[in-house]
């Protein structure tokens, strides 16, 4: 290992020079207080920027345990979530980077691309420190969820951190005195204001891993519980605006407060006791007027997937881990899904079976989207009927009278929805604004006034019973059978041009793989471009899993049991700083979403 001196002489010694001579700094450096290491030095000013590392002991850093050890792995996820907005904090006040308070404008961490962008760089106007991305100093930057990252780890012996440097040129010219500035001014002073536990608001710190821990109490207690979501009495539910996540803070702000009758008590850890609203399992209304806040209760349903950093609002409306937004994707490819709970008798004799379609329908793709959902293991559906085939969703008595049953290839939701919860135990809740026939089928019904819940579950069956549907049901006596699916490993092809594997997020929604784009525009749970970014790594790390012989869900547990035991770098062949943690509902979405997916069906259907 060299000295941190080394690395001083050699920026002296390149300076001027080709920018390719900064190719020599690559390796490990010996700082005061820390550990440099140079992983990979970008070829150019305006490439990708340099992936950087900072390891420091902890006898420096000081942590205490209590801060990332505890009965489950909240604290420390929550911890390296806090160190990493404080790192993406003191990047913007210290760096000379380009760009503003969004610190590198929409280039995602190490070139990845189209992403959030990375958190750092720009903090003070003190002029520009040459060509391309020069002077940047930037982590990936966390939004209002509190996901695991691979930014900052944080072990018992010691603290790393990784990010990314433009290192700076005028022309295409190493400016190593600039360069000089970056590593011994200004890193040290973002590590030490980062990564040092006496430098760090302890109550903020403590506050954002209470608030974590108490999530994940929460969500560990709702399945013995027989709940699928809890919303706290309190929470703040709408958002600033629909590009903004953060809590409404203008205008009237309804706090929300759950009904009686579906008031439940938790003991936290650390909040100590707490009230709010409990969704049962089975199948669940929200009912109300428009602009009342059915979708804004969806909405953070949804999300509830998800811990929230303290402040947001919505820290303790928590939903299931694998609860998954259901909805209509026009156009989208399927492969050999058996939709035939849903959809059959199709004209000319289409197999529903093992359905493929390269352009499928509104019906058709919620019919699969549903179907997927299970086959990746979603316990809880959530449904809004804003985004759903219509046709889909319910068939009335008059359209029954003018289009029989043996012409209707459909059958509607409404006719499965309680077939599901009975024969699979898998929980549905629904936003529903435009049919009372659903009331049959519910198990409770929720009507949002003035964004404030009142349950009117009594109400809606006395109006079922006294204006009872004349529609038939049409669903048969059981859901169908589930036939899972073995992808075949030759259908996935990451490369492109002289590239053996490119693969990189296009945004929040989209992920170039190879020479094929995945388009996850319908993925509503996505939050973060890390996550996509991660998704498409893991979609090529998951090939390595697939013998002919496993299924689709087999895959996802192996992938999630390989994380769980060995972290998210596991899915990459180098440390990089750019992943976050994602479910496998999302992993499947996309895995599903990929044009040249070829699966063959499992011999054994699942009843």
């Amino acid at each position: 290992m060299r000295q941190a001196e080394d690395l001083r002489s050699e920026l002296a010694r390149i300076d001027g020079r080709g920018y390719k001579a900064y190719k020599d700094i690559k390796g490990t450096y010996r700082f005061d207080s820390f550990t440099l290491t140079v992983d990979h030095v970008q070829g150019d000013p305006f490439a990708a920027p340099s992936r950087v590392r900072v390891r420091m002991p902890q006898e420096v850093a000081g942590f205490p345990e209590d801060t990332f050890k505890g009965s489950g792995r909240s604290r420390e996820i929550a911890l390296r979530d806090f160190l990493s907005r404080r790192f993406c904090a003191a990047c913007r006040r210290i760096s000379r980077g380009p760009g503003g308070g969004d610190g590198g404008g929409d280039q995602g961490f190490g070139g990845r691309g189209g992403g959030r962008g990375p958190g750092g760089g720009g903090g003070r106007d003190r002029g520009s420190r040459g060509s391309g991305k020069s002077g940047l100093i930037a982590m990936e930057r966390p939004g209002q969820e509190i996901l695991e990252r691979t930014s900052v780890l944080v072990r018992p012996e010691e603290v790393e951190a990784r990010f990314v440097m433009g290192l700076p040129a005028f022309g295409r010219r190493v400016a190593g005195r600039q360069a000089q500035e970056m590593f011994f001014r200004e890193l040290p002073e973002i590590v030490a204001a980062a990564l040092v536990y006496s430098s760090l608001p302890s109550v903020e710190l403590y506050a954002h891993l209470e608030t974590a821990e108490d999530a994940d109490f929460i969500r560990a207690r709702l399945a013995p519980m027989g709940l699928v979501a809890f919303v706290a009495d309190g929470a703040i539910l709408p958002r600033s605006s629909g590009v903004d996540p953060r809590p409404l803070t203008h205008g009237k702000v309804v706090p929300f407060r759950s009904p009686e009758s579906l008031r439940v008590e938790l003991d936290l850890p650390n909040s100590g006791r707490v009230t709010g609203m409990g969704i049962p399992e089975g199948v669940t209304l929200i009912v109300g007027g428009g602009y009342h806040g059915k979708s804004t209760l969806l909405k953070a349903l949804e999300l509830g997937v998800y811990n929230h950093v303290p402040g947001d609002g919505r820290e303790r409306v928590v939903t299931r881990e694998l609860a998954v937004k259901i909805r209509a994707e026009d156009g989208r490819r399927i492969e050999a899904v058996d939709i035939s709970p849903f959809i059959s008798n199709l004209p000319f004799g289409r197999d529903t079976t093992a359905f493929r379609s390269e352009d499928a329908s509104g019906s058709t793709s919620q019919a699969a989207n549903i179907v997927e959902a299970l086959e990746a293991g979603t316990s809880c559906l959530l449904i809004d009927e804003d985004t759903s085939a219509t046709n889909f969703m319910i068939r009335d008595h008059r359209m029954q009278q003018l289009v029989s049953k043996d012409r209707e290839p459909i059958t509607p939701f409404i006719d499965k929805v309680g077939q599901l919860r009975r024969e699979l135990g898998v929980s549905t809740v629904l936003v529903i604004g435009g049919s009372g026939d659903y009331f049959d089928a519910a198990d409770r019904v929720i009507c949002m006034v003035e964004y404030e819940p009142r349950d009117v579950t009594a109400e809606a069956r006395r109006i079922a019973e006294d204006h009872r549907a004349e529609r038939a049901g049409e669903g048969g006596w059981s859901f169908g059978s589930l036939t899972d699916r073995i992808p075949l490993s030759g259908s996935f092809d990451p490369s492109r041009g002289r590239r053996e594997v490119k693969i990189s997020p296009k945004g929040l929604h989209s992920i170039a793989f190879g020479r094929h784009s995945i388009d996850l525009g319908a993925v509503e749970q996505l939050v973060d471009s890390s996550q996509t970014g991660t998704i498409g790594d893991a979609i090529h790390h998951a090939t390595r899993f697939m013998d002919g012989k496993r299924t689709l869900r087999q895959i996802l547990d192996g992938i999630a049991a390989e994380i769980a035991e060995r972290g998210l770098d596991v899915i990459g062949d180098r440390p990089t700083g750019d992943y976050a943690a994602f479910r496998k509902i999302e992993l499947a979405a996309a895995i599903n979403r990929l044009r040249t997916l070829k699966v063959r069906q499992a011999r054994e259907a699942r009843p």
